[in-house]
């Protein structure tokens, strides 16, 4: 899934970036809308610059929101001296200017001017420069906002401080200027970034240099022109390769999981079937020696005092390493006569079939000699 993400979010600017960017009008005044604006729904992202998003309303008017201040009309837009006229969709744009906030938002004041609301109870004997602003005054009180400078000798009782605040203002103040204003008037903004404003003296058009960053570029309408049909011809191309990479990432993702599932079905199945772990037995012994009757066939003597036996090795047991002693019982291997304690020889020919002497099978002797005395 990490890799269908890679590739979604790869081709994803390239879809947005496919269209041209044409000039928009949205208003009754046809305002044009272009780099850096854009207008949702019409332009692509990818045609302007971050923060210059415009909507169209159902009323037809362009609006544009300022991160912490709300939304706001515009007026006209110059591209030409990077200023954009605002005004209040209520009609009381003093009102919104007491919470006017720019931070986050690429807009600054073109001009400000220091101005002081007040709310005054009475409008006599204060002086004609207090002008009420009549969306924020009633039948009660009125709220005048007053340039600071002439305010420079007192307040009037009658009046209090809400607010002292920098309003932007169209003009900058000329020296010596008697101002009386309601602040009825647009509000005047400009932005510094993106800087457009060679690329506008020249007659040339202005835009992003790529949709993967911010670099703004000028060229002319032939050359925008040309870039365009080009940059379309290389997305297409791009599309046409991305596309069928995706696909087969898609397929290649489905026969992993489908085999990892056979896998695991029939890893589950066989040790549901499987037997029961079998004990191992205990070893069971095999005889490999002489059977009783054939050890019983052999020659057995009782040895007397002189102690001689019958075979060569006289003189002690080969298995035991014993001598012999009187009355002691030897039993006599045919054909080689080796002669060994009876119970020491029978114990080995249980378990061998060969004299531990010379390592000759015996055969088996015909007649069962009875004990005597030697």
């Amino acid at each position: 899934m990490g890799i269908l993400k890679v590739l979604f979010y790869l081709i994803f600017p390239v879809i947005h970036a496919f269209n041209d960017c044409p000039v928009s009008l949205c208003g009754n005044f046809s305002l044009p809308i272009r780099f850096p604006f854009t207008l949702e729904g019409e332009q692509s992202p990818y045609c302007g610059y971050p923060g210059f998003n415009l909507i169209c309303s159902n009323q037809r008017n362009s609006v544009l929101e300022l991160p912490y201040s709300g939304e706001f009309y515009v007026r006209n837009i110059n591209y030409l001296t990077q200023q954009i006229q605002l005004y209040d969709p209520d009609n009381c744009l003093p009102k919104r200017l007491l919470s006017l906030n720019f931070s986050n938002s690429p807009f600054i004041a073109t001009f400000s001017r220091d101005y002081t609301f007040l709310s005054c109870s009475s409008q006599k004997n204060i002086g004609s420069q207090f002008i009420p602003i009549d969306c924020l005054s009633n039948s009660t009180y009125f709220v005048s906002a007053i340039p600071s400078v002439n305010l420079a000798n007192s307040i009037p009782g009658s009046c209090s401080v809400i607010k002292r605040l920098l309003v932007p203002v169209a003009r900058q103040e000329r020296f010596g200027e008697n101002i009386k204003d309601n602040l009825s008037a647009d509000l005047q903004l400009t932005w510094d970034k993106p800087d457009c404003s060679y690329c506008e003296t020249h007659g040339l058009m202005c835009g992003l240099e790529s949709v993967y960053n911010n670099q703004v570029v000028c060229m002319s309408d032939y050359q925008a022109g040309t870039s365009r049909q080009g940059l379309k011809i290389f997305r297409i191309i791009a599309l046409c390769i991305t596309g069928p990479a995706l696909i087969f990432v898609m397929l290649m993702a489905t026969c992993v999981c489908y085999n990892d599932r056979i896998a695991n079905i029939t890893r589950n199945a066989a040790s549901r079937s499987a037997p029961a772990a079998i004990s191992p037995q205990p070893d069971v012994i095999i005889a490999t020696g002489l059977d009783e009757s054939t050890i019983e066939s052999y020659e057995k003597v009782v040895l007397g005092d002189s102690r001689r036996v019958p075979g060569p090795n006289d003189g002690c047991c080969w298995i035991c390493l014993s001598e012999y002693n009187s009355k002691e019982t030897i039993r006599s291997i045919p054909e080689c006569k080796h002669c060994f304690h009876a119970d020491c020889i029978d114990e080995w020919l249980r378990m061998n079939v060969t004299c531990p002497v010379c390592r000759n099978s015996p055969a088996p002797s015909p007649l069962n000699v009875a004990s005597s005395d030697v």
